[in-house]
């Protein structure tokens, strides 16, 4: 992609005046992982965070607004100009993720990002910190890429944008978390990603079947270990380098998850899910998918099948990966119990802002049972 920042070959000038701390520029901070990195980096640094359209309004730091896919982030010359004079660390973390959104938009939006951001940490003369995903490790294959255009389209954007980090030559690291869940003590987490309804949807025994083989594992990592790792590596100057955020061989196995949802579903009252039937990854495209594109099952049904296969097919390939957790300048490595006992938290975080859910799918379950007495 042709970059719409040509690099400076000059630097602008020195900043001026003394400051306390360090100015730290955050993309991302409205998501799931960005309001962990605030909570993290907001003691040692001065959040200067870039957002389009929804205002964080967070105390703890300053907000700029701009457009990651435009030219200076939409800003003007001499605001662009003062914002390389500020800025004296740089952590892109935002991403379009939604893979319902067009492939080429979700391309675009996160090359044009990273070649933005690329760019101001030349001008500013500052590291850059890339937040990508452990999942570039999973290539997506042709089939993938006609079955599940938009998964594709985001992992191969996120190798393309590492590649365009690792030419530009700018100081820093790459930062690859797997799935980022809830906080590890509160189980709670900013917003709805694909791991947070896959709980849900477990816990309201809504999946009767999962791609997998039952020793298959999900690589979760809770959301403050994550933010943890990175707060390390930016305060500790990291200049260089690639770290993998995963659980790696304690990755939670498959029918461990169900069990955990399972455990929760009856504390609150409901009846025990079946643990769901596992079909081997390579008879999905051969079998489960053009099954469901031929079923009668409703189109709620069929939409939630084909998301959980959407999910695992590209959450399981080529586990368990590698992890930097626990090494120098690289936050703490959460043992296996560690990481069942955060997805429990997350299971009953969820079940508990749900009382009203959980309270109507009681009373259904009860109907049937008291009309035949």
């Amino acid at each position: 992609m042709q970059s719409d920042n040509p690099r400076l070959a000059v630097l602008p000038a020195g900043r001026t005046g003394p400051r306390d701390r360090p100015t730290l520029l955050l993309t991302g901070g409205s998501g799931v992982l960005g309001r962990a990195l605030i909570d993290e980096l907001a003691p040692d640094f001065d959040l200067l965070c870039l957002r389009r359209n929804t205002p964080l309004r967070d105390p703890r730091v300053r907000e700029i607004q701009g457009d990651l896919v435009a030219p200076r982030l939409g800003l003007s010359p001499l605001a662009w100009h003062e914002l390389a004079l500020e800025v004296d660390v740089v952590l892109h973390s935002a991403a379009e993720t939604n893979w319902r959104t067009p492939p080429e938009d979700i391309v675009r939006t996160n090359l044009r990002g990273t070649d933005a951001m690329l760019d101001l940490a030349a001008r500013a003369d500052a590291p850059l910190y890339l937040v990508s995903t452990a999942f570039v490790a999973n290539a997506p294959t042709e089939e993938d890429h006609r079955r599940f255009p938009g998964a594709a389209a985001y992992l191969d954007s996120k190798a393309r944008a590492e590649r365009m980090t690792r030419d530009a030559g700018v100081p820093g690291a790459i930062v690859r978390p797997s799935v980022v869940m809830g906080d590890s003590v509160t189980g709670r987490i900013a917003g709805q990603q694909g791991l947070t309804k896959t709980i849900g949807s477990m816990i309201l025994g809504q999946v009767p079947v999962l791609p997998g083989a039952p020793d298959a594992r999900i690589d979760m990592v809770p959301q403050d270990h994550v933010a943890r790792a990175v707060g390390d590596l930016v305060r500790g100057g990291v200049g260089d380098g690639e770290f993998w955020l995963t659980a790696g061989k304690d990755a939670i196995e498959l029918r461990e998850f169900a069990d955990v949802c399972a455990d929760v579903a009856e504390r609150h009252g409901l009846p025990r899910p079946q643990r769901p039937r596992l079909i081997p990854v390579e008879a999905v495209h051969r079998l489960l998918l053009p099954m469901l594109e031929g079923t009668a099952l409703p189109t709620a049904v069929r939409r939630r099948l084909e998301h959980y296969a959407e999910l695992l097919l590209v959450f399981q390939r080529e586990l368990p990966f590698d992890t930097s957790l626990g090494e120098p300048h690289c936050g703490t490595r959460p043992s296996r119990a560690d990481l069942r006992a955060a997805l429990e938290r997350n299971a009953e975080s969820w079940a508990a802002d749900r009382a009203g859910l959980l309270a109507r799918h009681r009373a259904a379950d009860r109907a049937p049972r008291e009309a035949a007495s």
